[in-house]
């Protein structure tokens, strides 16, 4: 148990007052996969992880570390057990959106109640969960009198092995939550570094993914090494902003009414017998606070055609601007974007920065969110929008946002905006925790569903709130604009590390490409360029899952110049933006993925690949009867696909063709009889 000075630590651990009491208490899956052990050892709580009977996660400290606590309490004495129990269940629960519609996740789980003699604290209880696609536990403290701070967590994760390892390393606690999932060994992790979740590693016989779910009053973590102590990953709680400059290291991250009684998130591990298996899972959902809406119907998924990603520089047709002139933000830009959307049966627009009064990526005090400026007659851009079945989206800034929340998110209810996208938070610390709750329990008042940006890793929230429709928090296309970042590998990497956790607005839809030897002369912010090919395109559109999914590129990237719709657009026009079923078929870190996703009797399977390949889909995950299946695959340029058609049954292969940063995709359905 870590210590400093002034700062005393409380103890989760089993120091059992009676002999009748098992000195470990185990948790086994349902489906004997999966154990999870507490034991205790020199008066300090452990936990152990292992699958089919392989350890993976040895002996590692739990506990958090209390600011203020009395000296008393350092030596983890006097702790009595008061309460064990043990019961199973199931989490089963139907979502509106995402990426499994009915959910049914069975466990085992273990309730350890314990008094503190000394000590702010008085009593705590620790639940542990073991489920057949991972384990999870948490810190839960009932109601009793007083208050205490937190300083952090010492809740470790030791590896039985120097695992190869993707972790997303930001160093500091305030930013956008983007960037590379870089390999690192488990011996490489430093005390210093500050990794997201999910931190994914592979055993050689296993695989699992670190992180967390059900963020109520307190702050996200990230995790960093252990230094000479072995390795693994210390769990690091975010500090509050209101910190005293002058404690330094010794900072408070968590202030707790326990009046109130209070619940950390659960740690979650998640497990399966390859990297790939953990993109099935629908763990984080399951530990997460089920969701009080009575009434769903209004949280729609669709596609949506954008402006900022393409610059909003495409010229407007007739009857918009007769001459053709150069879009601008303004009645006229809308509505054709209104449009496209409406020719291609996309579900929404979404009007980026710019549009109200004072709008700006900053914080502005004389900005106005209920004030649309002059050249955007917003009332007739919805009303246009509506009378052709599209839906109208807009941006904001957190704070500006905040500072008029009631009156905003009335507004928008009034005129018929359906959702909106807020902006720049860059924080997870407790204090922006209530900005998330609020948001997001207003927003269900006023029926109007949401995208956050700047946010940190999904953490359960759209299952307590279905309509939080999707978030960033991922290092999406529009960094092709500015860098060479986003590399085929990098797509490919996103879905085995953050794809993990549930949606992300990556902003997929890219349609003027180059090869990586093309891409600097290329790069350009508006009208800008991707180094991934047509068929990748596509990919991402099954890949990476958002129910608020971007069309991102320019209405002209879509057309042809005589006048008709490039390669994949019809495509487009057909690829759910929600899905019933998710299956991984194949691929690695590194290398390649495919994966099959459900709608309704069709099946979708995107493709993307680093290098060029031929793969081979089995078809096992398909009914019995003959299905029709259509097929886009990388042509003879960057911008081709080669398209074709053919019958197929479930004892059937497809082979799908990819050429190098490319992709491919499939449409299978059930034949016509």
């Amino acid at each position: 148990m870590k210590g400093s000075s002034g700062f005393g630590a409380v103890g989760l651990g089993l120091a059992l007052a009676a002999p009748c009491w098992a000195q470990t208490v185990s948790t086994v899956s349902p489906d004997g996969s999966n154990r999870v052990e507490i034991s205790l050892n020199a008066g300090v709580p452990r936990l152990q992880i292992s699958r089919h009977r392989e350890t993976l996660i040895t002996p590692s400290e739990l506990g958090f570390l209390v600011y203020n606590q009395p000296a008393s309490a350092q030596a983890l004495g006097g702790l009595t057990l008061a309460e064990q129990s043990g019961a199973s269940g199931v989490d089963e629960f139907t979502l509106p959106v995402g990426k499994t519609k009915h959910v049914k996740a069975p466990y085992r789980e273990s309730r350890l109640t314990f008094n503190v003699k000394d000590g702010l604290v008085k009593t705590f209880t620790i639940v542990v969960r073991a489920y057949n696609d991972g384990v999870a536990f948490r810190y839960v403290l009932p109601a009793q009198p007083g208050a205490i701070s937190i300083q952090d967590e010492a809740t470790e994760f030791r590896f039985a092995g120097d695992y190869n390892c993707r972790g997303l390393n930001q160093g500091r606690f305030e930013h956008a939550f983007e960037g590379e999932h870089d390999a690192v060994k488990a011996s490489q992790v430093r005390p210093f570094h500050l990794f997201q979740a999910p931190f994914v590693c592979k055993t050689g016989k296993a695989a699992f993914a670190i992180a967390e779910s059900d963020p109520k009053i307190y702050p996200g973590a990230y995790f960093s090494g252990l230094g000479d102590a072995g390795l693994g990953l210390k769990l690091v709680l975010t500090p509050r902003k209101d910190n005293d400059p002058e404690l330094r290291a010794n900072t408070v991250a968590a202030k707790i009414d326990l009046s109130q009684g209070a619940e950390t998130p659960w740690r979650v591990v998640m497990l399966g017998d390859s990297v790939g298996k953990l993109t099935e899972s629908n763990l984080v959902n399951a530990l997460a606070t089920p969701s009080k809406l009575a009434d769903t119907s209004w949280i729609q998924p669709g596609l949506s055609a954008w402006d900022w990603w393409n610059g909003t520089q495409f010229a407007l047709p007739a009857p918009h601007n007769a001459d053709g002139q150069r879009a601008g933000m303004n009645t006229a830009t809308y509505k054709a974007y209104v449009d496209f959307a409406a020719e291609l049966g996309l579900k929404y627009i979404l009007i980026d920065e710019g549009w109200s009064v004072g709008s700006a990526i900053e914080p502005n005090d004389q900005a106005d969110v209920t004030r649309p400026k002059p050249e955007m007659n917003m009332a007739e851009i919805i009303r246009y929008a509506s009378a052709k079945g599209v839906g109208v989206w807009v941006w904001l800034q957190w704070r500006q946002l905040e500072r008029q929340m009631d009156q905003a998110l009335a507004a928008y209810e009034r005129w018929g905006i359906k959702g909106i996208k807020v902006d720049f938070i860059n924080r997870n610390d407790q204090e922006i925790m209530p900005f998330y709750h609020r948001l997001l329990t207003k927003t269900a008042e006023h029926k109007l569903m949401v995208d956050l940006h700047g946010a940190f890793p999904p953490a359960g929230l759209t299952r307590t709130y279905p309509h939080y429709m999707t978030q960033e928090g991922v290092l999406g296309a529009e960094n092709n604009k500015w860098s060479r970042r986003i590399t085929a590998r990098h797509n490919i990497a996103l879905a085995f590390t953050r794809g993990l956790l549930g949606p992300m607005d990556y902003t997929p839809g890219g349609f003027r490409h180059a090869t990586p030897e093309q891409f600097p002369s290329k790069q350009r912010f508006i009208d800008p360029y991707v180094m991934t090919t047509r068929g990748a395109a596509l990919a991402m559109y099954v890949i990476f899952e958002s129910p608020f999914q971007m069309v991102s590129d320019s209405p002209l990237a879509y057309r042809k110049a005589d006048g008709g719709w490039e390669d994949g657009v019809d495509f487009l026009k057909m690829v759910p933006a929600s899905w019933d079923e998710i299956r991984f078929i194949r691929g690695d870190l590194d290398d390649h993925i495919v994966l099959a996703r459900r709608s309704g009797d069709t099946w979708y399977v995107g493709a993307m690949t680093d290098q060029a390949k031929s793969v081979t889909v089995p078809l096992d995950f398909l009914g019995s009867g003959t299905y029709e299946a259509r097929t886009w695959q990388d042509g003879a340029s960057v911008s081709s696909l080669r398209t074709g058609e053919q019958r197929v049954r479930r004892t059937g292969r497809l082979r799908l063709t990819m050429a190098a940063n490319g992709g491919a995709v499939a449409v299978i359905r059930p034949a016509a009889k």
